[in-house]
């Protein structure tokens, strides 16, 4: 009696001991194993996938996605596609174009003086104010309000002046609540493309992902492509400028989210079920430091696939192996 006791006393203190280095936060070898078969899963959406702008399977439903949302909006604006008799994307991106009207949407060379060199394939990659995050709201709301555009252009910011642009609005909330409304407009009528693209059956131009802008300022390097070397700013207008845009961002995603949701049910189904924690210590937050081993391990995995994969299908030029590889995922890896 005395000795099934002992036994007994012997298996509670281990578990205790065990949900005691659980809530230590500590990875065992299920958990690597687990954070790799994720960070693989997720390597092989994105290389049979995800793949180049182009030629991507899941590029093409993200640009579907990205349709069906412009029209969606425009019909929230007042497009009517019975009374534009025609309901494709081109009509709703034509309807956008003409109310959000904005003074920095120069698209060519001449457009700018002769300043710089810019075509209608990366004016919205050039245009700062035409960027869906922060520096692309201040500059939109900074050009408005100062009649002016911005761009990068050889890596420096240019500033030029436009005609005359007024805000409605009776006093500098509204105006400035206009404003923000005619950047995200016109941000919408840009992200699949021009009217003119989309009317003659092409993709378009749209906008970049966020912060791609910035690639901009990096005139460094000399990097192989075809027989040419070229530094990293042009390679990523060329990327661009070939499809690597907002829409195929998108497609980029989804492996890093695949990879990343995986890693957290699995953390935290086995957290509650099998050491049977409550579930207010299973919810997968980043306070955990066993978790963030996990994502930092499984987004490691993606990353090393998507680079193999880029380098090897690359043959040698950069500016293949700059739109094979997941920048979403490089940056999810670093942060």
């Amino acid at each position: 009696m005395e000795e099934t006791k002992t036994d007994y006393a012997l298996m509670k203190e281990t578990e205790q001991n065990k949900r005691a280095l659980l809530r230590e936060d500590k990875c065992d070898k299920y958990d690597y194993l687990a954070a790799v078969a994720c960070g693989a899963v997720g390597g092989l959406v994105d290389i049979f996938l995800v793949g180049t702008p182009g030629n991507s399977v899941l590029g093409k439903w993200t640009d579907s996605q990205v349709d069906s949302a412009v029209k969606g909006f425009a019909k929230l604006v007042g497009w009517n596609p019975r009374q534009a008799q025609k309901e494709n994307v081109a009509s709703a991106i034509g309807f956008l174009e003409r109310k959000y009207k904005v003074n920095y949407d120069q698209r060519h060379t001449a457009d700018v003086g002769n300043a710089f060199n810019m075509s209608a394939k990366n004016h919205h990659m050039m245009s700062l104010s035409h960027s869906p995050d922060i520096v692309g709201l201040f500059f939109s709301i900074l050009n408005q309000f100062t009649s002016t555009s911005s761009f990068i252009a050889n890596g420096k910011i240019i500033t030029i002046a436009t005609d005359t642009y007024e805000l409605q609005g009776g006093n500098f909330i509204a105006k400035l609540f206009c404003g923000v409304a005619n950047w995200f407009g016109h941000i919408m009528s840009d992200i699949a493309g021009s009217s003119g693209a989309r009317g003659n059956a092409g993709r378009g131009a749209g906008v970049v992902m966020p912060f791609y802008e910035l690639f901009q300022f990096c005139k460094f390097g000399s990097f192989k492509v075809g027989n040419d070397r070229q530094d990293l700013a042009t390679i990523a207008t060329r990327a661009f400028q070939e499809g690597y845009d907002f829409r195929f961002g998108m497609a980029a995603a989804i492996p890093v989210v695949l990879t990343d949701l995986s890693i957290r049910l699995i953390w935290a189904l086995r957290r509650h079920f099998q050491y049977e924690l409550p579930v207010k210590e299973c919810v997968p937050t980043s306070q955990h430091a066993d978790l963030r081993i996990m994502l930092l391990l499984g987004n490691g995995t993606l990353c090393v696939m998507d680079g193999i994969d880029a380098g090897v299908r690359s043959g040698g030029n950069f500016l293949t192996f700059f739109m094979r590889l997941n920048l979403i995922a490089w940056f999810r890896f670093v942060t």
